[in-house]
């Protein structure tokens, strides 16, 4: 438990902490968060995962019955916590963003953050391809959501396309390709893309601090704490569960639980913004599950621990 704190959280709680007081210092602005917030989305988080996948074992990284337990899971607890906000929240405006707050965790960053801090490259790999088909299927939740209770619409070409080039898929894609055909690749590309892989989640936990937005909360108390509440307890609870059910202990439980206990992740500010939702709700939730998340991670790790299922 010690160690998991010191080893794990820990440092991503510092790196957070960094990025919000290095923003708030004037030292960092919202160029460089705009600028490393694509580089870790357009080419260092994709070499990551391209990295970690294509150099596992293939039979290993991806895990079938683990994927659909993730995406069954998920689609469970949406529809649940979309029917209860439904008739809970309000504004009906602020229903959307309440829901995709509510389960849309931040694995790309501080999911993997987790899952390679406590299990090393094989667990890295492991969880890139669980985050690589749940991502997938958060996008689609999330435009549902949000298109069903907002103005503002995005076509479902629109949607295929963004997914189609989402550059987190193609490399996952690509990878799982390499990975089972145990393709060769060049010695200067691997060494080349660990470069930008070791670049990635310093950055991107940097980023993520700079831009936490703490306001709002006297009048949004009740929804962000239904966001808060579903994406650090509820959510992660139920998807372990049913990974517990479905038989699996040790690593592959430690991932479901450190990838679904993950915060709110960014990407629902933005998505929530281009839609027209309330994008302040939005970043606020995203500050307080980012927080709470912590305490919360090592409580439920501690917990699994002694139960000794991981």
């Amino acid at each position: 438990m010690f160690t998991f704190i010191t080893t794990t959280l820990v440092p991503v709680l510092i790196l957070l902490l960094m990025g919000y007081a290095l923003y708030r210092w004037k030292i960092l602005n919202e160029g460089f968060i705009e600028a490393g917030s694509k580089l870790v989305f357009n080419v260092a988080l994709p070499a990551l995962l391209f990295i970690s996948i294509s150099q596992a074992d293939f039979s290993q990284a991806a895990n079938p019955v683990l994927i659909l337990v993730g995406l069954f899971g998920t689609i469970i607890f949406f529809a649940a916590l979309t029917l209860f906000s439904h008739f809970t929240v309000t504004p009906a405006n602020a229903r959307g963003v309440v829901v995709q707050g509510g389960f849309r965790a931040n694995m790309g960053i501080i999911g993997l953050a987790y899952c390679a801090n406590t299990y090393g490259d094989e667990g890295l790999a492991a969880a890139s391809v669980y985050l690589g088909f749940t991502t997938i299927l958060y996008n689609v939740l999330s435009v549902f959501v949000l298109n069903f209770y907002l103005d503002a619409k995005r076509s479902v070409s629109q949607h295929i396309v963004g997914v189609a080039t989402n550059p987190l898929i193609i490399s996952i894609a690509l990878a799982l390709f390499v990975s089972f055909f145990q393709i060769q690749l060049p010695i200067t590309l691997l060494a080349t893309g660990k470069y930008f892989a070791q670049l990635t989640l310093p950055l991107a936990l940097i980023c993520t601090g700079a831009s936490l937005q703490f306001r709002s909360f006297s009048t949004d108390w009740y929804n962000i704490g239904v966001s808060t509440v579903s994406k650090c307890i509820l959510y992660p609870l139920l998807l372990v569960l049913l990974s517990y059910w479905a038989g699996f202990r040790g690593m592959n439980l430690g991932i479901v639980l450190l990838m679904t206990i993950a915060p709110t992740a960014a990407a629902s500010y933005v998505m929530a913004r281009n839609l027209g939702g309330d994008y302040r709700l939005a970043a606020s939730i995203i500050a307080v599950t980012t927080l709470l998340s912590l305490p919360v991670t090592a409580l439920a790790f501690g917990a699994l621990s002694s139960l000794n299922l991981l």
